[in-house]
């Protein structure tokens, strides 16, 4: 994404404008835009004319609309963000308050005003999404016989861009070579479908899981091809390449291939890994059920309001699923805890509900806290307990 200007008074008010480059742009496009903010952009929209004699005619016309948003709709897999909202600004086409769908598109720009003022939490969404020195993402492949599933892992999500699915004949008594070609056809196809969607010669690492050895036959199948085609870099690359175990070859095993200490280790300094560490170390003191573990909402803010998750090792989880609420007044208490605990010296985490450690921490209600010294009883007078100690078990 590119900031093309940005102008924020003091108190928050005005307009920032930005240019999403990539598909990922689309993702932090979604998590900034909320309802009731204004959003201006290209659109096309198809326009009636009547003439003198009373005849009509229609055609599509290109213009900048002003919006009112009331509504987000997003596919992350296509990257495509859909916003519906009342016209706010009238021209020679269309009515103030008439209803239009913006489509945002990559390589045009939008602008955005945020009803209640840019607060710390949209800003930061901001300078996320402009971040030039941004990792690279880690492309997957999770696989069994005769299905591939082919993924990109960035630091703020998950992303299936293609399912390969082909017939291989069962291995048979006699006919075990119908099965090895049926197999190395399969390989084939989910290696081409592979270099359509990722440079597998970057310097990054490349995970293959399966369960038994598809992945690792598929892994001797990529090098001996570069072998057959001289492909050095390719070749090169073969020690990036990450084989794994996974119990399926479906999408939803990419979590258990992704908690796996081979992966972690290659993954250790991206975003996605760091959360995972900070959702493990959570998971670990809840265990231990020493005071310095809690989840839910007003658990965790007592917690804060205690200086407890301030300087010297405290932690606030929050998922961004949180901050989309259409309730101004919920968002702003959530961007309120988050500005308590950076005041105090602690590390605010927002997680992304798009990755495995958001999705844990979607299960404990979106919000945990490390806490730099035990506390007791915060869950007293609280019909749903979150906390160590109490009876009820926490969803992990």
């Amino acid at each position: 994404m590119r900031l093309i200007k940005q102008n924020i008074e003091r108190d928050g008010s005005g307009t920032i404008t930005l240019f999403p480059e990539e598909p990922e742009d689309m993702w932090h496009a979604y998590n900034l835009i909320a309802p009731t903010d204004l959003l201006r952009a290209s659109a096309i929209r198809r326009v009636t004319t009547e003439s003198a004699t009373g005849s009509t005619s229609s055609a599509r016309v290109h213009m900048n609309l002003l919006i009112r948003v009331t509504s987000i709709d997003f596919d992350p897999q296509a990257g495509e963000l859909h916003v519906s909202g009342r016209v706010s600004e009238e021209n020679k086409y269309v009515k103030v308050g008439a209803f239009h769908t913006l489509d945002l598109e990559l390589q045009r720009n939008f602008t955005l005003e945020k009803n209640e003022g840019w607060d710390s939490v949209a800003l930061d969404v901001v300078r996320e999404a402009v971040k030039q020195d941004r990792q690279g993402t880690v492309p997957a492949v999770v696989m069994q016989e005769g299905l591939a599933n082919i993924c990109l892992i960035t630091e703020h999500q998950t992303v299936l861009k293609q399912r390969v699915e082909t017939g291989i004949p069962r291995k048979r008594l006699g006919r075990a070579s119908e099965h090895d070609k049926g197999l190395t056809r399969f390989y084939q196809i989910t290696l081409e479908t592979l270099l359509r969607h990722v440079d597998i010669t970057q310097p990054r690492p490349l995970l293959l899981a399966s369960p038994g050895f598809t992945a690792a036959g598929f892994q001797k199948y990529i090098l001996d091809e570069a072998t057959r085609l001289g492909n050095k870099a390719l070749l090169a690359n073969k020690a990036n390449f990450v084989v794994v175990h996974s119990s399926s070859g479906h999408l939803h095993s990419l979590n258990e291939v992704l908690k796996s200490p081979e992966v972690l280790a290659k993954l250790k300094d991206t975003k996605y890994a760091r959360e995972t560490r900070l959702m493990d170390d959570f998971m670990t003191l809840l265990r231990k059920d020493d005071g310095r573990a809690w989840y839910g909402p007003s658990e965790v803010e007592k917690a804060v309001e205690k200086g407890a998750v301030g300087r010297g090792g405290g932690v606030l989880l929050i998922s961004n699923s949180l901050f989309r609420s259409q309730e101004i007044g919920t968002r702003k208490r959530w961007v309120t805890l988050v500005d308590k605990v950076k005041e105090e010296g602690g590390d605010a985490r927002v997680l992304s509900s798009d990755h495995e450690s958001g999705k844990r921490l979607e299960g404990l209600g979106g919000i945990a806290a490390i806490l730099t010294f035990p506390l007791e009883d915060l869950d007293d007078d609280e019909e749903h307990s979150g906390a160590i100690g109490t009876d009820r078990e926490p969803i992990i």
